[in-house]
């Protein structure tokens, strides 16, 4: 590879150049013992996106997305009903399937359905990015923040998803609305050039698909390390083509990501200057939620505050809201953005985010707090 090739992979990794430059810095300030990097690492966390990435490298390299995008642009008629459509989809599956793994099964049909059509797919994507966090808000099982508030606060699941939904409700009309607004009004208009023509490989379909639903399981009962090491020895001996074609990279930014944020939440500076905060006061607990979000992403915001929140529902409503605004604020975002590797996607992804979550933030706290 050349220089100026070398120098231009660097030009487009620049948040894991960013991240591990923060991590060095860090360490050298701040020395921590082994056992501290490998909690901030996420081992678990890690293994899960290597198995989920791997599955669905396997499923686009069998053209199954392909095809099943071709028909669903031949039966839908406009392109704002299928932008709710795909809205919508993110929205439910995020509540089940968590707001990442939705975000690996409808990107890649969005960016395959926009191969063959006029669907404007940066557009789309910034949209499906914002619904995976509000349909997640609802569910104790959609997100990882709220997975550990709901263990934390030892509610019943309908208890916290009752305790969550005026929050989701509010995000949702949001989210509708600004759909219907910046997408065409035009009606979805087919490119039959671009229309893929190649049959589906049956064989790396179905193994790829049972790899994304094993691998999922496996998530949801604590084995995601060994569902990636099983997903890694089985598609470097069946599919060793599609493995190499995985974002190893994402997973690279992700682990410095995860090292530089978990170690700047833990500096003694950030945990005194928490010290000083009243957090029985709910709108200092919701603004410091929302704010910590924004500087260190709301999984480890969760983590900072959890013992300082007198109220699990209070914390877990900031912290969701704290996914809107600044890319980092839910890693959700990265991970559409990259799994679409879109030009400027960061830019339009602001344009959009930041003024939802100056909209969406007091909307939600008078609704959460006039229904509580």
């Amino acid at each position: 590879m050349t220089a100026r090739r070398w120098l231009d992979r660097l030009k487009a990794e620049w948040l894991l150049l960013a991240f591990a430059l923060l991590t060095v810095l860090l360490a050298g300030i701040d020395p921590q013992p082994l056992r501290a990097w490998q909690r901030w690492l996420q081992g678990p966390t890690l293994a899960g996106l290597a198995g989920l990435l791997i599955a669905i490298q396997g499923i686009r390299d069998s053209a199954l997305v392909q095809h099943l995008a071709a028909a669903l642009s031949a039966r839908a008629h406009s392109l704002r009903g299928l932008g709710l459509m795909l809205v919508s989809a993110a929205a439910l599956l995020s509540m089940a399937l968590t707001n990442d793994v939705s975000l690996f099964l409808l990107v890649p049909l969005t960016v395959a359905i926009g191969g063959l059509s006029n669907l404007p797919v940066a557009r789309m994507v910034v949209l499906e990015a914002l619904a995976v966090n509000a349909g997640s808000t609802l569910s104790p099982v959609g997100n990882p923040q709220n997975l550990l508030l709901w263990q934390h606060g030892q509610l019943t699941f309908l208890a916290f998803a009752w305790a969550m939904l005026p929050a989701a409700a509010v995000m949702f009309a949001l989210l509708a609305a600004l759909t219907w607004a910046w997408l065409p009004r035009g009606r979805v208009a087919l490119a039959p050039q671009a229309l893929d023509r190649r049959r589906v490989a049956g064989g790396l379909a179905t193994l790829s698909l049972v790899a994304l639903a094993s691998m999922v399981l496996l998530m949801e009962y604590g084995h995601a390390v060994l569902g990636a090491a099983v997903l890694l020895a089985v598609f470097a001996l069946a599919a060793r083509r599609s493995l190499a074609r995985v974002d190893w990279l994402l997973l690279l930014t992700f682990a410095a990501i995860f090292l530089g944020l978990g170690h700047l939440a833990e500096l003694p500076q950030v945990r005194g200057a928490l010290d000083r905060l009243d957090f029985s006061q709910p709108l200092t607990l919701y603004l410091a939620g929302i704010l910590a979000s924004q500087a260190i992403s709301n999984v480890p915001a969760t983590v900072l505050l959890l013992e300082r929140a007198h109220d699990p529902i209070a914390l877990a409503v900031a912290v969701n809201v704290g996914g809107f605004g600044l890319a980092i604020g839910s890693l959700a975002n990265l991970i559409a953005l990259r799994l679409a590797r879109l030009p400027r996607g960061l830019r339009m992804l602001h344009r959009v985010s930041i003024p939802f979550l100056l909209v969406c933030a007091p909307l939600v706290y008078l609704a959460w707090r006039w229904v509580g």
